[in-house]
């Protein structure tokens, strides 16, 4: 698998992605994120309201969380239908 890049070079058109960011408490995660721009929440029935444009991930089974990753690798495939 790659090294990680930079979270500037990840996709922003929806497709998953293994992002890699640190949390509140300096803990380092690896989560799989999706960017979420205004017109995808459009499309997806929300407002687009801007404080919900940006990296999203599920930090467990039930909760997804917005994110500030620094880096990312593309999936291999495995989670694509998540």
């Amino acid at each position: 698998m790659p090294n990680p890049m930079p979270i500037a070079t990840a996709p922003k058109n929806g497709i998953k992605v293994r992002a890699f960011w640190t949390d509140a408490d300096g803990q380092e995660n690896e989560s799989i994120a999706q960017y979420r721009s205004a017109e995808m929440l459009q499309a997806l029935g929300g407002d687009g309201d801007a404080n919900d444009i940006g990296w999203w991930a599920f930090v467990d089974s039930h909760t997804q969380r917005k994110i500030e990753p620094h880096s990312w690798k593309p999936l291999n495939g495995e989670e694509d239908d998540e």
